[in-house]
Order: C-alpha cells, then structure tokens, then sequence
C-alpha cells in the first residue's frame, strides 16, 4: 500500500515555502495530495481553480507523485476518505508550533490513524507567508525570489 500524505492550505498565493515543504514531503511519501481548503470566508487574491493551475505548473515534474484537489470541511474526514496515513503541515517558528498543537491533538482524537507530520521550513523560507507576500507585492515591493516566477506574473495580472 502506498504512503499517502496530505498537506492542506490556501496557497493564495502559492509560495517557494510551499514548494520546498511539497518537495520534501515527496521525499518521504509515496503520494502527496496537496488540498486546496475552500472556505467561503476569506476572500482569496486567487480564485480555486487559478491556484489549482499555478501547483500544477509548479508540480508538473512529479506529476506521478504529487495530486492536486480541493476539499471542504473536516480535515481528519478528508483523510479518512482519501486513505491517507499522514498530514503534513509547515513549520515556520514557535508561533506556528503553538498554533497547530491543538489542532493536531484534535485530529488524533477524532482520527487516531492518520498522524501529522511537522516539516520545519527552510531557512530561507522561514519568514516567508501567503499574507506577508500580498501585503508586499501590493505595496510595490519585490517579492522575487519568494514565489515561483509564474506566480509573480499572475499576480501582476491581478492588478491590472
């Protein structure tokens, strides 16, 4: 049976961050569903399906690994659902161990056997967020270097 991982996130937009914890994960699990959480309260750059096209872009050289799709609701159901043995979440700081300890002891006790997996984000990486390169990018600043080049050109797109 194949190791099938999760890691679940907004991607809007789509860092280097998220490349490299994607890119690690694969290194460790045979399959990676990268799951697109929809939530109807925020209020993306992106749309759904333009974040879908930008991972598939950046993915595209492990294709055979790597798998695309979004989800609503319950992580630990999706899980369940998709036959999945581990999630894996970013790790940036303390601050972001402190945030997802509780949800982590939350879905082992609703899903016992799917186990989450905290990939510390590399040091080049380690300031780096979705909110922080928007609010840059918005205000002129550079954001190269961050974010996949592709990404950068589809958010210039946004402003005009």
């Amino acid at each position: 049976m194949a190791r099938r991982a999760i890691y679940p996130g907004s991607f809007d937009p789509l860092t280097n961050g998220h490349v490299d914890i994607i890119e690690r994960a694969c290194h460790i699990f045979d399959e990676v569903i990268v799951a697109i959480l929809i939530n109807p309260d925020k209020h993306p750059m992106f749309t759904v399906a333009e974040r879908i096209e930008m991972l598939k872009e950046v993915t595209g050289a492990r294709a055979s690994q790597v798998v695309i799709e979004t989800f609503e609701g319950l992580l630990v159901e999706y899980a369940r659902q998709r036959q999945a043995h581990a999630i894996i979440r970013g790790v940036r700081s303390i601050k972001d161990y402190e945030y997802e300890l509780p949800m982590v002891l939350m879905n082992r006790r609703l899903n016992p056997q799917v186990e989450t997996v905290f990939l510390i984000a590399s040091e080049e990486n380690s300031y780096v967020s979705s909110s922080l390169i928007k609010e840059v990018f918005l205000l002129g600043g550079s954001i190269e270097g961050l974010v996949p080049h592709s990404v950068i050109e589809r958010m210039k797109e946004k402003l005009i």
